[in-house]
């Protein structure tokens, strides 16, 4: 089954909702067939910083509460407050693209405390630059030989303004 806004078979489901309602997000989940026991994970890219602080916060609290098992992922902007990050956000502004969460991708610890205080139990972030630095060093020449950087520099301040943050909550110790 499909229409404009979701596509739905008896193994997967795409479900378009708007994130800023819990209960529209949460309506149209159990419309689906939703088992909020099973272990859930929950992936945002670049999603909450467009959201107010909140409005990201009501939806982190609504997952917190309503899966017993579950980890979310999320990948966004961080260090927005130093002048790197400025220029991020004047050249998004003047495209006319406003990041209403932006204050809370301050620092790693501002992302962190985003998920905490929305009722995980455990959370990490750490910078792209570091992610990129675990990778082994043979996938990293192949990466770098895809094309030529010839500025090095302006990719790591790139890679140190976006992170990846988890959290998890595990009620059933899995």
């Amino acid at each position: 089954l499909a229409d404009s806004h979701s596509l739905d078979s008896s193994r997967y489901s795409i479900v378009g909702a708007d994130l800023r309602s819990s209960s529209d997000l949460e309506e149209k989940l159990r419309k689906h067939s939703l088992d909020i026991h099973l272990p859930t994970l929950l992936v945002a890219e670049c999603v909450l910083v467009y959201m107010t602080p909140q409005q990201s916060a009501s939806l982190l609290k609504w997952a917190a509460s309503t899966f017993p098992v579950a980890m979310v992922i999320n990948y966004e902007q961080v260090n927005m407050r130093d002048r790197f990050g400025q220029i991020m956000i004047e050249n998004l502004q003047r495209r006319h693209c406003n990041l209403a969460g932006v204050e809370l991708c301050s620092s790693l610890d501002s992302q962190r405390e985003r998920l905490l205080g929305s009722g995980w139990d455990n959370a990490h972030a750490v910078d792209m630059m570091k992610v990129y630095s675990f990778l082994p060093q043979a996938d990293v020449k192949r990466i770098e030989a895809l094309e030529f950087l010839d500025e090095k520099e302006l990719f790591e301040q790139l890679m140190q303004h976006y992170c990846i943050c988890w959290a998890s909550k595990d009620s059933s110790n899995l």
